[in-house]
């Protein structure tokens, strides 16, 4: 484990993309194709990362474009990316048949010095990452670390039941935050207010959790089953139940949850033939 050196530069240019043009590996192999392994938004829904065989790419939702890449060429392997907002700083878990990092290392990635400026390494596979300016979160299949952003060092521990899906949300408003993770029962959410330091356990469902999602401050959460017939929307700070979607119509079962700022949720879906 090491310290992390931050110095936060936007990502990409608000600069048209014939001046500014996109990064990639000095020697790129002729007609090359990249398989993407890992899909992930950032804190705003503005911009997603996707981590590929080679390295990683930066697109930006509205308007839909490319904006920014990285290929770091064979042994290139992104199985996890995850960005903080739009800054240089992103989080890599290698993957895919030629990693470039362990997938059991969480490594800061810091493009504009073009190298890592800090790593975590566990004994066990890293299922998911979170980040907030202040805070690392990691997901392994039965456990979940929060570190401190500035020094790495560990603030919290906790138990979850087998995820190996990587599920764990985070509010993104500073000052307070606000943590959700599977319980140790079946259908179960647990929700960490660390301002209050209050967890409230909320029975979401009967059966296995699919996906969840929180609003931006974490009062809202939004959750799925592995039925993936109903979305539930609940209070976080008391567990009440304030509203429930019936999907059976759709003939699907539920992949992502996403909450807007305006609180509309959204979902993708797959469709059962």
């Amino acid at each position: 484990m090491s310290q992390t050196s931050q110095t936060l530069m936007p990502l990409d240019s608000e600069e048209s993309p014939s001046s500014t043009p996109i990064p990639t590996s000095p020697n790129p192999p002729p007609n090359s194709t990249s398989t993407v392994l890992h899909l992930s938004f950032n804190q705003d829904s503005g911009c997603f990362a996707a981590g590929t065989d080679h390295g990683f790419r930066i697109f930006n939702c509205d308007p839909f474009r490319e904006i920014f890449r990285r290929d770091f060429g064979p042994g290139g392997g992104i199985g996890l990316v995850h960005m903080l907002f739009r800054c240089n700083i992103l989080a890599f878990v290698g993957g895919g048949s030629d990693p470039r990092y362990p997938a059991n290392k969480v490594m800061i990635w810091d493009d504009h010095q073009s190298r890592c400026i800090g790593e975590l390494s566990f004994r066990s596979e890293v299922k998911g990452v979170r980040l907030r300016r202040d805070r690392i979160v990691v997901v392994l299949a039965h456990k979940i670390f929060v570190y401190n952003f500035a020094d790495l060092k560990v603030l919290h521990q906790i138990e979850t039941i087998a995820n190996p899906t990587g599920l764990c949300e985070v509010s993104h408003v500073s000052g307070t935050m606000v943590l959700a993770c599977p319980g140790l029962q079946k259908g179960q959410i647990r929700v960490e207010h660390y301002a209050s330091k209050r967890t409230k356990f909320i029975m979401a469902h009967d059966s296995r959790i699919a996906c969840f999602a929180i609003t931006q401050d974490g009062r809202l959460l939004a959750t799925a089953s592995s039925k993936g017939t109903l979305v539930r929307v609940f209070n976080t700070l008391d567990g009440s139940l304030l509203q429930e979607v019936d999907l059976t119509f759709l003939n699907s079962y539920i992949l992502m949850l996403h909450v807007s700022k305006n609180l509309f949720c959204s979902f993708v879906y797959a469709c059962v033939l």
